[in-house]
């Protein structure tokens, strides 16, 4: 082998213990831990979505509620009345 295959395989093993395949290998291998952690990773994923959405739709609905106060025309006029029909409904 010579010099130059020589910095190349090795450059090529920095690449790969960089890119971590030898622990993505061993958690492909045991089933136990992928489903585990795949289990994880899609519980905290919806929490994540569930606390998302209902922070972004709280904000939603005190920004439509500050319109409606202010009384912008148009716009006023017919949030008022979507919000009328959604307190309605609950």
């Amino acid at each position: 082998m010579t010099g130059r295959d020589r910095a190349r395989v090795e450059a090529l093993v920095d690449a790969l213990e960089r890119l971590r395949v030898e622990e993505w290998a061993r958690q492909m291998g045991d089933r136990r831990r992928l489903i585990v952690d795949s289990l994880l990773s899609g519980i905290f994923r919806g929490l994540g979505f569930t606390l998302g959405v209902a922070l972004l739709g709280a904000l939603a609905a005190s920004l439509v509620r500050s319109v409606v106060v202010e009384n912008i025309p148009l716009i006023g006029g017919f949030l008022a009345e979507v919000i009328h029909a959604i307190q309605a409904r609950m």
